[in-house]
């Protein structure tokens, strides 16, 4: 059997799955000769070597909007090309959220996925940027925007897009429904073949679509290519989990989904081997796992998490639920790894928090975060119960302080929560505005009244390059703090993605984990101090090896007894090496 032929068994195979309960009109196999040939793998191209890893300890991700910083002189994405290649060269990718045509909720109603928004530039200005860094994509795959041309032609019965969308009835029954957002699912919208009630899992201008159409799966296909042609080289699927839908149950996390998902990795490899594909599924932990299927399916994961946890603790000075959580996460296997992040374009998910911490812990940290300016999305609940769903708030502003009110410690916990993500096992990726230590934009969030708003802030190019300028600006100490960090994390091999971590045990206030890379020759103690207050750290508890010499990564400090007590003021963070 040929390259070719394997690859056509192995799509049959995951197409059946797919459409089993569907009535096609094209066979599987006309079906997977379409994939191949739009994806134009040609014998002798890439066979993906299984659970091969296409990252290293060298991979941070910036997550920005095109236009989240702009300049009078030029287009937001040859602005954002020459920040990045100005104060960035530490950072080796760019996560640059949809840079698409859109109508509502800054990028993920997209009106047209081929073209680039004008207002930010064009494809040259992608295939720039792709050039000097790895470039991740969204790939808004559940839904587009009720403006699409393909949605207009669902309206008039004809044309591209007429059957691209998924239909209810009225009196179906959806209580089961798992969704995000508090709005009507189903929107009344009139067409050529009278009323359709068409499913919305996020906001009425959000119209999903129904991959039970196989000429959505191609469409999608079409698009990943023209991605990769441009440079693309992570996509991104967002909301994925929500993909298939069948109405009277959930609705998420369905097998179609990941068996999709796993359809569109094994292109994907195929057509440029080293390209990873990211799963965005804000839902509770243990259902968030699932997207890594047998090393098959995601090659990363979001670590949903991780935000909620590691703010919990350094605003209670207890780090009891991210200690248990992370003893209970499984080491990723080589060929997946973890997406790390405190802070994204989206508030602070709390979703992936159930089960793990309990509800007046969640109720505190709801709290604390409204008492320094956050505010707080809801949801409804299948039992029908309004409950908190995410928090929106600028990081720098969650940290300002604790349960106790706000403190002196604000920047050295900001820079603390960093150090911890940075050093744990997964790619890590940095929000644009916690790099800037952009602050709560409260008129933008007063002008546009969404909540995410809050921490979506615009800077301008030349007010930011002379706030950077003053070294004793806290933007610019922000700044150096994390390029700092970041600088000596990606020269440790300790530090690879998947590099061994075990979890220590250092009490409640000493937060710490050991890595060691996977030739085994480096070891680093990553310890952090999340109260605000001095604690002592016995470095015999770390079982550091005598004929070694240790000293601090960060500090520069070296380890001369072993035995000693070492003080670590609030908030410190120590990362003790035995490899330069």
């Amino acid at each position: 059997m040929t390259e070719i032929e394997s690859l056509k068994h192995k799509l049959i195979q995951q197409l059946d799955c797919i459409y089993k309960d569907v009535e096609l009109k094209l066979s599987s196999d006309e079906l997977a000769e379409s994939l191949i040939d739009t994806m134009r793998i040609e014998q002798g191209g890439f066979t993906p070597k299984p659970y091969s890893n296409h990252w290293s300890e060298q991979d941070v991700v910036m997550i920005t909007y095109g236009d989240s910083i702009i300049c009078s002189e030029q287009k937001p994405l040859a602005t954002l090309s020459e920040f990045m290649n100005t104060h960035l060269e530490c950072i080796n990718s760019v996560h640059i959220l949809p840079f698409f045509p859109f109508s509502s909720d800054d990028g993920f109603a997209v009106i047209d996925y081929s073209s680039v928004n004008d207002g930010l530039g064009d494809w040259s200005d992608i295939e720039t940027i792709a050039s000097k860094r790895r470039l991740m994509s969204d790939l808004v795959i559940n839904h587009c925007s009720s403006r699409s041309a393909w949605f207009q032609n669902f309206i008039k019965g004809e044309g591209v897009g007429h059957d691209y969308f998924f239909t209810a009835n009225i009196d179906d029954d959806l209580s089961e429904v798992v969704r995000p957002r508090t709005s009507d699912l189903l929107r009344p919208t009139h067409t050529s073949n009278g009323w359709q009630q068409v499913w919305c899992t996020f906001s009425h201008d959000q119209v999903d679509f129904d991959f039970r159409n196989p000429q959505v799966l191609m469409e999608f296909v079409r698009i990943i290519r023209q991605y990769l042609d441009a440079g693309v080289n992570i996509f991104r699927l967002d909301a994925v989990a929500f993909l298939w839908k069948i109405v009277g149950t959930k609705s998420i996390n369905l097998p179609q989904t990941h068996e999709v998902i796993r359809l569109l990795r094994t292109l994907i490899e195929h057509a440029q081997y080293d390209a990873v594909v990211i799963t965005e599924t804000n839902i509770p932990n243990t259902q968030n796992l699932t997207y890594f299927g047998n090393a098959n399916e995601a090659h990363c994961i979001y670590n949903f998490s991780l935000p909620p946890l590691l703010i919990n603790s350094l605003i209670t000075g207890s780090c009891l639920y991210l200690k248990r959580w992370q003893m209970s996460m499984p080491p990723a296997q080589d060929g997946t790894t973890y997406f790390n992040f405190i802070a994204s374009h989206d508030g602070v998910g709390l979703r992936p928090v159930e089960g793990i911490l309990e509800d007046d812990e969640i109720n505190t940290l709801v709290d604390t975060m409204a008492l320094f300016g956050g505010k707080i999305s809801s949801r409804t609940s299948e039992s029908g119960e309004k409950k908190p769903y995410e928090i929106n708030i600028a990081l720098i502003d969650a940290l300002q302080g604790t349960t106790k009110g706000k403190d002196q410690h604000g920047l050295a916990r900001f820079t603390c929560a960093h150090a911890i993500m940075l050093g744990l096992e997964g790619i890590p990726g940095i929000y644009i505005h916690s790099l800037l230590g952009t602050e709560n934009d409260y008129e933008k969030l007063a002008n546009t009244s969404h909540n995410r708003s809050i921490n979506r802030h615009r800077w301008d190019y030349h007010t930011l390059n002379s706030l950077l300028a003053d070294e004793q600006n806290t933007h610019s100490k922000v700044l150096a703090s994390l390029t700092k960090l970041i600088s000596i994390r990606t020269n440790q091999k300790a530090f690879n993605p998947n590099a061994t971590q075990f979890t220590l045990h250092l009490g409640l206030q000493l937060f710490g984990f050991w890595r060691q890379s996977r030739d085994r020759r480096q070891s680093i103690f990553c310890i952090s101090n999340i109260t605000d207050q001095p604690m002592d750290l016995p470095l015999a508890e770390l079982n550091l090896i005598g004929t070694e010499t240790w000293f601090d990564l960060i500090d520069g400090e070296v380890i001369s007894d072993i035995t000693a007590v070492k003080l670590l003021e609030p908030y410190q963070t120590v990362w003790i090496s035995n490899v330069a």
